[in-house]
């Protein structure tokens, strides 16, 4: 089922493996980004359901796990935060307009697929899964600012050419040096 992309042994196991290649790679700043970005907004996730208390609908199912609170839905969120910085990730190293615009929109696909897998199986209604990517998307922003100062402390290095200027000061993969480096717009 599409909701397993957004259960948390799923989750789980992909964090353990990027967290394993980032400290691999001692990238550092995207490690913190990354424990930060998934797993807090996951947990801050836990205290919205436990102050809104929005019961389940209920719909009889051997696929739905009737235990804890309906708003938001934490597969939901958890597919938003996970996908969402993995784009985040990645869009920066990506040259071509095409290819970044594929790589948000499917991140964004596997979002909606678990969102409304979620609405299928009975487990949450539509606001529950709508305010899941909203509150997913706002973390992430949130993350994405908080983290600027953590990137801004590395020395900066030329613009990668035929990188848009959009995606500057963002963390990118170096290959040469072994680590996530600051990328810079060009002075004009």
């Amino acid at each position: 089922m599409f909701s397993e992309f957004g259960a948390s042994e799923s989750i789980g196991v992909i964090l353990f493996c990027l967290v394993l290649f980032f400290v691999f790679k001692r990238w550092w700043p995207a490690l913190v980004t990354l424990i930060v970005a998934v797993p807090g907004g996951m947990l801050l996730n836990e205290w919205m359901k436990v102050l809104v208390h929005r019961h389940r609908p209920f719909v009889d199912g051997p696929f739905v796990d009737w235990s804890g609170y309906s708003f938001a839905s934490g597969h939901t969120i958890g597919a938003t935060l996970l996908y969402g910085q993995l784009a985040l990730f990645i869009v920066p190293a990506i040259k071509s307009r095409r290819w970044r615009v594929l790589t948000l929109t499917t991140a964004a696909f596997f979002v909606l697929l678990v969102g409304f897998s979620r609405i299928a199986l009975g487990a949450h209604y539509l606001t529950d899964v709508l305010a899941a990517i909203f509150f997913g998307v706002i973390w992430l922003a949130l993350c994405l600012l908080a983290g600027r100062p953590m990137r801004r402390q590395r020395a900066p290095v030329p613009f990668a050419i035929g990188a848009a200027p959009e995606v500057a000061s963002v963390i990118v993969p170096v290959e040469a040096v072994g680590a996530p480096m600051l990328v810079e717009p060009p002075v004009r």
